[in-house]
């Protein structure tokens, strides 16, 4: 597929950072339409960076594939409700707007374990979200599980995150060990993955963390 036309949000976290520079080093895409609540620090002539608020998201650009890549901890978002507000209210509304303007294939980071029926907490929004977006008319759904990330946060101005560091750490000491399914996973792998399988995609394919491995 050439000229494709993209739209991607949450350019500014690990993985939606990764999938940007997917996008723009692509001789196939056209454009490359970002959105977020803050300003990119980078300039593309295929770029066009869009401030929006996810809760009233205007019309957007006629696009053919869209990549969801919002996310936080609760931690760090303050609450439940705020996690969810992120994580479920915001990835949905991008999904509607995107299909509004024409967007067929999707493209979505979720996690290991996201389950609409887990107790936990973080699976089960991450799971009900996929059972969500499901449900809309998309000709394809791409959605990458990944394990824990691997990535400079701190480069991002994000901090880091204890359960990330110290999975890399056990895994350089006893990855043998680990299930593949299990290991610590780079941000660029899984960007990697959806960039190769979203535009041609069909129907719902889901990529578990040790499918996205380098090495699998």
């Amino acid at each position: 597929m050439t000229n494709r036309i993209a739209i991607l949000a949450g350019a500014t976290g690990l993985v939606g950072g990764r999938i940007l520079a997917g996008l723009l080093a692509d001789p196939r895409v056209a454009a490359v339409h970002s959105l977020g609540r803050k300003v990119l620090p980078i300039q593309h002539p295929k770029l066009t960076a869009h401030v929006v608020d996810f809760a009233a998201l205007p019309a957007l650009p006629a696009a053919d594939e869209v990549y969801l890549a919002l996310g936080t901890t609760i931690k760090i978002a303050g609450s439940q409700a705020a996690f969810r507000a992120v994580d479920f209210d915001a990835n949905q509304a991008v999904a509607q707007a995107a299909l509004a303007a024409g967007a067929r294939h999707l493209g979505l980071v979720s996690a290991m374990g996201a389950d609409a029926r887990s107790n936990v907490f973080y699976s089960r929004v991450k799971g009900e979200l996929e059972k969500a977006l499901e449900q809309m008319p998309f000709n394809s759904m791409v959605i990458a599980r990944p394990s824990m990330l691997v990535g400079d946060r701190n480069a991002l101005g994000q901090p880091s995150r204890r359960g990330e560091l110290w999975a890399t750490k056990v895994s350089e000491v006893l990855g043998f060990l680990i299930p593949l399914n299990y290991k610590p996973i780079a941000a660029e792998a899984v960007a990697k993955a959806l960039l190769a399988e979203v535009p041609t995609a069909q129907g719902k394919k889901v990529l578990l963390s040790g499918e996205m491995q380098p090495q699998a």
